[in-house]
């Protein structure tokens, strides 16, 4: 599996307090935003259905 990258906007404020709960548990604001995506998508898939690479790319 490749390791994409993506960029979004977000205000000061919001990125400030990313950093310190990404220092509280000990990561990257990057590592932490991955964990927070990877969970969601397990929560979306256990309420409706896994997610194909197919319907991914659609």
């Amino acid at each position: 599996m490749a390791i994409k990258s993506v960029s979004f906007r977000m205000d000061e404020t919001m990125l400030d307090k990313l950093h310190v709960v990404a220092n509280y548990e000990g990561r990257s604001v990057n590592s932490q935003v991955v964990i927070w995506v990877r969970n969601h998508i397990k929560a979306f898939e256990a309420k409706h259905g896994e997610i194909f690479e197919k319907q991914a790319k659609a």
